[in-house]
């Protein structure tokens, strides 16, 4: 979770598009349909209509068929999660609590088809004292090949947050790999999905997907662990302000011996798979288009290179990432990390994760 290469915060313009009487296939064609007007009521045919469209997709991409395996709503998160009071392995100025002090704190909560996780927005910190409380929870199933749908409302914002969602095996890391679904730092987007590994993996410089690869090179003894990163440059409301103020979306991830792909769908893309955004009973992958980041094992024995991973969802605040002071100054925060951290509590009040819920399919 090293991550200091300032390649990532190359800018770009912002991408942005209408749709009218058109459905725009993620694979990249366009089919005009001068009859309809797709609404809610047409996404149960979402799916049947993929099948035909999948050979205009300009390349067969791979995928599988998954059964549900996990549904995590709501106050399942407790059962389905363990809450990591650890000291922070990326050095953050946060400290993270137990479950009971969580919610004695109101750090989390849920309701029945709710669960959230923030930050503590109320304590100005003394230089010399204890980081930010904050939450990191680790699920108690641990998953190799896989497909995990994110349904999120809300992620952290805030100048010093480093929020991430991701996988890794804590106790065989970096030989077991990590993948970063969710990550970014100091409100600056778009998001970016990360593979972290032991020696001999890399990426090609070009591949099917909708993001921009921005580092190739896995290894984490390389580059300061900056690990084969793809900016989700298609949608910048991938992460931070932007992905809130559209209510969030879906993230999706799939992994295999073959490959590993993020999707990301926004809460109002009528061309979001309607299997993965209703937590079916079961998936195809096939159907789901071009994803956002892709992963092949070209140059990397994904299968030696990953061994049985956790869910990890946390929020830390500056340490190696977000409060590099090269990152930091770019991403126009003020003062520098831990003394805005330390002094400006209510800066966090929107530094929390809201989960509609996780779906885990194998």
């Amino acid at each position: 979770m090293l991550h200091m290469n300032l390649s990532r915060y190359q800018s770009s313009l912002p991408h942005s598009s209408g749709v009218t009487d058109r459905f725009k296939y993620r694979g990249g064609q366009e089919i005009i349909l001068s009859s309809y007007r797709l609404s809610f009521t047409m996404r149960l045919n979402i799916v049947n209509v993929s099948v035909a469209l999948a050979s205009l997709a300009g390349s067969a991409l791979a995928g599988a068929v998954y059964t549900l395996s996990d549904n995590i709503v709501g106050e399942g998160f407790y059962s389905s999660f363990n809450f990591e009071a650890i000291p922070d392995p990326t050095d953050g100025r946060v400290t993270y609590v137990n479950q009971s002090t969580a919610q004695m704190l109101n750090l989390t909560y849920s309701t029945s088809n709710t669960f959230i996780m923030r930050a503590d927005d109320t304590t100005v910190l003394t230089p010399s004292g204890p980081g930010r409380n904050s939450v990191r929870i680790r699920s108690n199933s641990q998953y190799t090949q896989h497909v995990v749908v994110f349904d999120m409302q809300h992620m952290p914002e805030g100048c010093g947050t480093w929020p991430a969602v991701w996988e890794t095996n804590e106790s065989n890391w970096p030989d077991g790999g990590e993948v970063d679904i969710v990550e970014g730092v100091n409100n600056v987007e778009p998001n970016q999905s990360t593979l972290h590994t032991s020696p001999n993996c890399t990426m090609p410089n070009s591949t099917t997907q909708l993001g921009t690869t921005v580092s190739t090179n896995c290894d984490t003894a390389v580059d300061g662990n900056s690990g084969c990163g793809v900016q989700l440059t298609e949608d910048y409301n991938s992460f931070g302000p932007g992905f809130n103020s559209i209510n969030g979306g879906w993230y999706a991830m799939e992994r295999t011996n073959s490959y590993i792909q993020v999707w990301f769908w926004e809460r109002d893309d009528e061309s979001a798979p309607f299997d993965a955004t209703t937590g079916a009973s079961s998936i195809d992958t096939n159907l789901w288009g071009t994803p956002a980041a892709y992963f092949p094992n070209t140059d990397c024995d994904l299968a030696s290179h990953f061994d049985a991973n956790n869910i990890i969802i946390n929020l830390t605040f500056c340490g190696d990432w977000a409060g590099n002071s090269a990152v930091y100054a770019a991403s126009g925060c003020p003062s520098d990390c831990v003394t805005y951290v330390d002094n400006n509590p209510t800066a966090f009040t929107n530094a929390y994760f809201e989960f509609s819920s996780i779906n885990v399919y194998t």
